[in-house]
């Protein structure tokens, strides 16, 4: 029997959420990649809100490492202007290297400390 990429990496997701929850003064930057597009957004999981939302497309960026690392100083940038500086990443499952790690290096190098 195969297990499909998406299953096993939704078991993945499970097991990190197990560990990772965000609070109001430490969020939890969520991010989902889909074939076409990249999202990240900043979620207070004590209350259910989320702070800060980014979308690729919506920025105009190419979803490549480079659109990502963009998206990545983007979403830093929302986020020091709401004061939010430390966070808690969340890759829900993804192996961090690729355009998850482009959007995690851009988050850092705008200001953002995991």
């Amino acid at each position: 029997m195969v297990i499909s990429r998406n299953k096993l990496r939704l078991h993945r997701k499970k097991r990190v959420r197990a560990k990772v929850f965000g609070t109001s003064q430490r969020p939890r930057l969520a991010v989902f990649k889909s074939l076409r597009n990249l999202y990240a957004q900043l979620i207070d999981d004590e209350k259910g809100n989320t702070l800060v939302s980014i979308d690729i497309n919506k920025i105009k960026a190419k979803n490549n490492l480079e659109g990502a690392k963009k998206a990545g100083k983007l979403l830093a940038e929302k986020c020091l202007k709401k004061k939010i500086k430390n966070v808690v990443f969340d890759r829900a499952g993804y192996k961090f290297h690729g355009k998850i790690k482009a959007l995690a290096d851009g988050a850092r190098e705008g200001g953002l400390k995991f």
